[in-house]
């Protein structure tokens, strides 16, 4: 059986429309051949993970038109937002006035205001703070609130921050050009809620359960000085009454690493004197009840 010939070496990696023949110089049995993806209609590809974002959405580049940006849960994904599920299509906006995009794997959107867009991944990205408020009108309160988070917290390189890719006044901003569109309500309901650190979907989660429930507040990933100067950032802290809250998620059984660093953390709280209450999940879900109740006690008794 003969072999298809090679690709030009500059093909490898990319996504290219079927009928540029100038750039990809080959024959439609040739584009048939195993080793060539489909990842839309009129487009293939090579050597690409189309299970990674930032590859599905070089796959789908050469069909964006002039003005068109990723957005909604795919800019999210870009800028590796935290969302509760992983998103299965391509969403794209258009300029006013344009047509939406379609075809298979994309849900087409189209801007009643030209949004500020930014390069994420050398792709053409709606911006973080707009984003935001695409999403209100698929997230529930908590998950937007923990999604603005990430957006205004400075990203953690190893112990060095980076920055953020939103300021809150930038969020605010972007609330009030939304205006009454779709997701206003809920908006203005989580963007009061939004604080700087935290640094998981969950430590969010977990900060508007002392929230909701009337209990004093915790700050996320504070600094707290201890013996030898020494400087740890507990997930959650009462800074006041010296407790610490640590989130226990599944990446601690899956990251040694994370799992070692975490703890020699919590054991040097402890040894300063601090109390540290471990959460799980079922803290959160179905033992919420009881986890309350924990902490009303808790808070109570160190008043």
């Amino acid at each position: 059986m003969t072999r298809p010939a090679p690709f030009a070496p500059h093909l490898v990696g990319s996504a290219f429309l079927v009928r540029d023949r100038e750039f990809h110089a080959s024959t439609r049995s040739r584009l048939r051949a195993a080793d060539v993806q489909r990842p839309f209609t009129a487009v293939r590809s090579l050597g690409l993970d189309l299970d990674d974002i930032v590859d599905r959405c070089r796959a789908y580049e050469p069909l964006l038109r002039t003005g068109e940006a990723f957005s909604h849960e795919t800019a999210a994904a870009l800028f590796r937002l935290p969302l509760p599920r992983t998103p299965e299509l391509i969403h794209v906006l258009a300029p006013t006035g344009s047509v939406r995009a379609r075809g298979r794997g994309v849900a087409g959107h189209v801007a009643s205001v030209a949004p500020p867009v930014v390069a994420r991944e050398g792709l053409t990205v709606v911006a973080a703070a707009v984003v935001w408020c695409q999403l209100a009108a698929s997230l529930a309160r908590d998950d937007l609130v923990a999604l603005g988070d990430a957006i205004v917290t400075p990203r953690r390189r190893g112990e060095v921050r980076g920055s953020a890719l939103a300021s809150l006044r930038e969020l605010r901003a972007a609330a009030r050009a939304w205006g009454s569109r779709r997701g206003a309500r809920l908006i203005a309901e989580a963007l009061p809620l939004i604080r700087v650190g935290a640094e998981s979907r969950r430590e969010s989660h977990l900060r508007l359960v002392f929230v909701d429930e009337g209990l004093p507040e915790p700050t996320p990933n504070p600094g707290v000085t201890l013996a030898a100067d020494t400087v740890v950032h507990p997930d959650l802290a009462d800074l006041e009454r010296r407790i610490a809250f640590e989130y226990l998620g599944d990446i601690h059984r899956t990251d040694r690493r994370r799992w070692q660093a975490d703890l020699r953390r919590r054991r040097a709280l402890a040894a300063a004197g601090w109390r540290v209450v471990e959460v799980t999940a079922d803290d959160l879900g179905s033992k919420r009840a009881a986890f309350v109740a924990q902490l009303r006690g808790l808070l109570r008794g160190a008043a």
